[in-house]
């Protein structure tokens, strides 16, 4: 499905975290509906290299770009003389900026700021020499604990990571005021669908609900789970909102998710019931209370108006287009 009318025929596209989760799907997306573009994905790709909470450094891997044909760069974007190649090397278009350190439970800020803030600079440089419309990933972090329904300008981060993406995104408004480029933040509230699973547990729960049930255990649910609500959103409608921020009325910040908070009860009830499975669930206290979002719903409004997004999946549908998927990862890589 094509969500603009123009073609892109000749047109070079760059995805910085072709590798991850939503660059890998963006890299698909163009490859599908555009196959006469030339895709360029930059990934750090994966290596045995873990941040202090044991969690990997870099989610990239080969596996969610099997039938990519397009050119595909090992790098990272901390890495300045290999922008100054791509940027003597190529000519781009559009910059889809999806690589970050994305974990919201890293405590590593040097690392953090330097990667999500300073290489997002050389990024945005590398933009305006080549005249290119920049769309990057900004996030549902930048919110924090603030007031449902979130909306732009009301900002609380209450973590580094969702700290770095404000930081971002108030780089891109001095960049708004002094080029001509288009800049666009994307802020994805939680995304779930194919592709995810190389996150390993930063996947999200729809995936790893899942896979509990799959298994036959008893899905493990924070207590009173009905009441921690949550945006979640498809994977399918984070393309959409992408693509449709190619060619912006105006440059900005939104929120992308679906407007309507749903609780990870829900998650596991609608798995169940497409999984034709009766399991108990499980209650157990939750940890993270004083550093957890238990309410968040974007404020789609401005997203809607100026980019012409609409979200076409409600939970039931996207969590019944991704059974196959999750099914499918499950007896290929968990069983």
């Amino acid at each position: 499905m094509q969500y603009i009318n123009d073609t892109l025929k000749n047109k070079t596209i760059l995805i910085t975290g072709g590798a991850g989760f939503i660059g890998s799907n963006l890299a698909f997306y163009f490859q599908n509906e555009h196959p006469h573009a030339k895709v360029v994905v930059l990934d750090s790709f994966r290596s045995g290299e873990t941040l202090s909470n044991g969690n990997l450094k870099s989610f990239g891997h080969f596996k969610n770009l099997l039938g990519f044909h397009g050119e595909i760069i090992s790098g990272d974007i901390n890495d300045k003389a290999l922008l100054k190649k791509l940027e003597k090397e190529y000519k781009f278009d559009y910059i889809f900026h999806e690589a970050a350190i994305s974990d919201t439970t890293a405590l590593e800020q040097d690392l953090m700021i330097k990667t999500n803030v300073n290489a997002y600079k050389d990024l945005l440089d590398l933009a305006v020499a080549h005249k290119a419309n920049m769309v990057y990933a900004s996030s549902a972090a930048t919110y924090g604990n603030a007031e449902s329904p979130q909306r732009v300008g009301r900002e609380a981060p209450n973590n580094v990571y969702g700290f770095s993406k404000l930081s971002m995104d108030h780089l891109s408004r001095e960049y708004m005021k002094k080029t001509k480029i288009k800049i666009v933040g994307l802020r994805y509230f939680n995304v779930y669908g194919a592709r995810e699973y190389f996150k390993n547990t930063t996947a999200s729960m729809v995936l790893q609900f899942g896979h509990q049930i799959l298994a036959g255990k008893n899905p493990r649910l924070f207590e009173n789970s009905d009441k921690i609500l949550r945006d979640f959103i498809y994977i399918e409608d984070i393309i959409q909102a992408n693509i449709k921020a190619m060619q912006p009325r105006n440059s900005g910040i939104f929120n992308v998710g679906t407007g309507k908070a749903r609780s990870f009860q829900s998650i596991v009830d609608i798995l169940q019931k497409e999984l034709g499975t009766k399991l108990q669930c499980e209650y157990i206290p939750n940890p993270f209370i004083g550093s957890y979002q238990f309410h968040t719903e974007a404020n789609i409004e401005t997203t809607k108006q100026l980019l012409g997004y609409q979200p076409r999946f409600e939970m039931e549908e996207g969590i019944k287009a991704y059974v196959p998927e999750i099914i499918r990862i499950y007896e290929e890589e968990v069983k």
